[in-house]
């Protein structure tokens, strides 16, 4: 991945146009080629344009509500298929003159049933007569979803190529065919009737049977012959006028005149002409997206990673709103588009979140049969998010912004609907269910937040926190070698993360890369001031070998943490919390034992860089003005302010904020906030006035 991340930030400018010039290519490939209706209506509502006559003939469309009453009579009024199985009815019969033979034959010598072992004839002729009559009027197997049914409920009986209808409490079930059997047997005349019973009821077995298939596709024929229209408009006709309200006839007007719109029009023109409209509306939202991220977004159009990273998104939503589109049991209000600022806003800004919702969007509307109010409640629901400042790191936190995100669409469709119908009773609320699967799946940020930080390289609130933890290996070995640098580390991480907090940098991340920007120092840990508790070991050694011993903490620390396996981002505050400023107190010392020597500088200079954001340069101060508090015999409120003021000071006249992001409205405050913090970390108390004499 890091290989793959060197070679393509180094692409040029070109390759990324290229690129946005792809995407919008791929896009295009997915809009409709038919030609957009040009007029925007809805029920209940005035319409806005001039007079409307008919262009040309088209028939008035029936109401959705209309057509679902007529097929649910038809449903309700249709007689199901039960169809004869005369091969089962031969069947039974050839069996029982089996059974029969072998029964007759098994008891014959023995004293038992002597009048049919005498004459068999009467009692299988009597046998196959009852079948016979049995099998010719039909033993149904009712169906299960018949069996509710009212006793006069019409089912049509197919045998062979005619069909009877007849009630269901009219077919003879195999129960009542055995009741038959029981009340017939006796009164037959015959001695040894008993000899008959066991054979006859198990040749007695259902021979008219549930035709599913053929009833459906009845059903179906009977269906697709309802009449989708009512009335007609010819040529000519008025349809609306202008400014006039649109009543439920109006509107059934004007959705048919839609319909015939685009199958005349369509005809007409060409696929080339709609798909260069879709194509120059995409670039237009596409480039202006762009020029916002060049403008405003410099991080995220310098790395080319970032740059896939964004763009991914609007071929992915895209995408999703296309197949969804094909699929007519479901609906593009299903789908969570609040997924895109929630996981943007954990690695960029609010602003950047939330001109990519816009822009995805967009684009879904294009691609959507949904009207406005799609656009409008994903809209909404997107400005929520930010302004509910979702946090994946709190669980409970987070399902109450899965809750706002939910009531937002419930109230803004409602809204909607009541404008539209005027009334609750004509709520979709079937529209409401897939708003609420929406907002559900909202909840899929959390796992894709992780997934996406590893692939592009980025590094999450939630990796930070899990980083933090001071169980972690590199912060328990420095626990244990360096517990004094440890010490310092926490005091930093206070200092920097409180004046983020007040400028509205980052601060979880300028805390956590506080906690490790020192971690090189647990290789030779005697050699720091905070971790010597007796004889410094720099008295042994030349202050060249001390300088470069002190310098080296910034290098071996950047290899500890590739080895750890630190994001990437930490490890800049590693390389940058010293900048390119020199170790002072062996510079000065080895100029003064060597006068006449001329000093090569870069041996006690920080090889840097500089720091660049604003979180760097937060954190490289409140390194210094820890450290050199400390050194403070008996601070007072007075020498604390000062010896800050010298710190930030030096920085600038170093040179070492000349690259750096943050304002000197933002270092102003941040120094406000590092006086008051460090007055408290001293326990400075106001001097009291003594008393006169």
């Amino acid at each position: 991945m890091s290989a793959w991340k060197t070679t393509i930030e180094g692409l040029p400018t070109l390759v990324k146009y290229l690129m946005v010039a792809g995407v919008v290519a791929f896009i295009s490939l997915l809009f409709p080629n038919n030609v957009k209706f040009k007029y925007e209506f809805d029920k209940g509502q005035k319409w806005r344009y001039e007079d409307l006559r008919a262009p040309f003939d088209f028939a008035i469309l029936k109401p959705e509500a209309e057509l679902k009453a007529e097929q649910q009579q038809i449903r309700e009024q249709f007689s199901p298929v039960y169809e004869y199985d005369l091969s089962a009815s031969k069947a039974r019969a050839a069996a029982f003159q089996q059974a029969f033979d072998a029964q007759l034959s098994e008891i014959s010598g023995q004293e038992v049933f002597p009048d049919a072992v005498s004459r068999p004839g009467p009692y299988r002729d009597y046998a196959m007569g009852f079948l016979s009559r049995a099998l010719d009027r039909g033993i149904a197997q009712i169906s299960a979803e018949h069996e509710a049914r009212p006793p006069d409920f019409v089912v049509s009986v197919l045998k062979g190529n005619t069909a009877h209808p007849q009630t269901i409490d009219n077919l003879t079930t195999l129960a009542e065919a055995q009741a038959m059997l029981s009340d017939s047997l006796p009164a037959s005349g015959l001695p040894d009737s008993d000899f008959l019973y066991a054979l006859m009821e198990r040749a007695l077995q259902p021979n008219v049977f549930y035709n599913d298939s053929l009833s459906r596709s009845l059903l179906q024929q009977e269906l697709s012959q309802i009449g989708k229209y009512r009335g007609r408009i010819s040529k000519g006709d008025l349809i609306v006028t202008e400014g006039g309200y649109i009543t439920e006839e109006i509107y059934l007007k004007l959705l048919s005149f839609k319909e015939k719109y685009r199958e005349e029009v369509t005809e007409e023109q060409s696929y080339s002409g709609v798909l260069i409209g879709y194509a120059l509306l995409s670039t237009l939202i596409i480039g202006i997206f762009l020029l916002y991220v060049r403008l405003f977004a410099t991080q995220v159009f310098s790395r080319f990673n970032k740059l896939v990273f964004i763009l991914l998104w609007l071929v992915a939503f895209s995408y999703l709103v296309y197949g969804v589109e094909q699929v007519t049991l479901l609906s593009t209000y299903m789908i969570p588009f609040c997924i895109v600022p929630i996981v943007i806003k954990n690695f960029y800004d609010e602003q950047l979140a939330l001109f990519t919702h816009i822009v995805v969007v967009l684009l879904a509307s294009f691609l959507t049969t949904l009207g406005y109010e799609f656009t409008f409640l994903q809209l909404l629901a997107g400005i929520v998010v930010l302004l509910a400042d979702v946090d994946t790191r709190d669980w409970s936190r987070f399902f109450y912004s899965i809750f706002f995100i939910f009531l937002v669409y419930a109230l803004g469709y409602t809204g909607l609907s009541l404008i539209q119908e005027g009334n609750y009773q004509d709520i979709n609320w079937r529209v409401m269910s897939w708003l609420a699967i929406s907002a559900f799946m909202t909840l899929l940020a959390y796992p894709l937040i992780p997934l996406l930080e590893r692939f592009f390289g980025f590094t999450s609130a939630i990796t930070l926190v899990e980083l933090s933890d001071m169980n972690r290996p590199l912060l328990r070995e420095l626990a244990t070698k360096a517990p004094g640098t440890l010490q310092h580390s926490l005091q930093v991480a206070n200092l920097a993360e409180e004046a983020a907090r007040q400028i509205g940098a980052d601060h979880l991340l300028v805390k956590v890369a506080a906690l490790y920007h020192d971690v090189g120092k647990t290789l030779q840990p005697a050699y720091f001031i905070e971790n010597q508790g007796g004889k410094s070991p720099h008295l042994e050694i030349s202050d060249k070998e001390s300088a470069r011993i002190i310098i080296s903490h910034v290098t071996e620390g950047v290899k500890m943490a590739k080895k750890a396996r630190l994001p990437g981002v930490l490890i800049d505050f590693i390389r940058s919390h010293h900048g390119t400023t020199r170790t002072e107190y062996f510079y000065r010392n080895y100029i003064k034992e060597h006068p006449e020597e001329k000093v090569d500088e870069a041996q006690f200079r920080y090889p840097g860089p500089k720091p660049v954001s604003k979180e760097e340069t937060i954190l490289m101060i409140a390194d210094s003005v820890e450290a050199a508090c400390k050194s403070l015999k008996q601070p007072t409120e007075d020498s604390l302010n000062e010896l800050i003021e010298k710190i930030v000071a030096g920085k600038i006249a170093m040179g070492q904020l000349e690259s750096s992001q943050l304002s000197f409205e933002e270092l102003e405050i941040c120094k406000q906030v590092f006086k008051q913090l460090m007055r408290s970390v001293h326990h400075v108390r106001i001097a009291y006035p003594e008393e006169e004499e």
